[in-house]
């Protein structure tokens, strides 16, 4: 399986996996300066680069955990999603939850997108949906 990437910047750096074992492809700030995001702020990074995902795939685009521990640094929207015939820029919206201003850095690893399989199956409304043993129980009910 192969995803094509663009260059829609001459600045961008393409995605690429940390260890041979990461799941997801680093995607890094394309950005001109510095830009300091301050607590309870939103705001929306581009990549510089555009994906052509596979067909029956779907790009996810998550935090990066360090990040988000370290320095309150998390996606605005928890997790994006990139359709597989999205042709446009990446962009990533984050906001800051912690109590500390955060500067992120022109190349910075900021992001991670996970391309997995998506399934698209089709409708079908009905009166009633088929029994079982759970029911419509629903926060908490199975217990702590």
């Amino acid at each position: 399986m192969t995803i094509l990437i663009k260059k829609m910047r001459t600045e961008a750096i393409l995605p690429v996996r940390a260890t041979v074992g990461s799941a997801g492809l680093d995607l890094c700030a394309c950005l001109q300066k510095p830009l300091t995001i301050a607590p309870g702020d939103l705001v929306q990074v581009p990549t510089g680069i555009a994906a052509a995902l596979p067909e029956g795939t779907v790009g996810l685009l998550c935090g990066r955990s360090g990040l988000g521990v370290k320095h309150g640094i998390t996606l605005s929207n928890c997790v994006g999603v990139i359709d597989s015939d999205y042709r446009g820029e990446l962009a990533v919206g984050l906001c800051n939850v912690g109590d500390k201003p955060y500067t992120l850095r022109p190349g910075e690893r900021f992001a991670q997108l996970l391309v997995l399989p998506a399934l698209t199956p089709a409708l079908q409304e009905v009166q009633d949906l088929p029994p079982t043993q759970r029911g419509t129980s629903g926060f908490g009910s199975t217990g702590k």
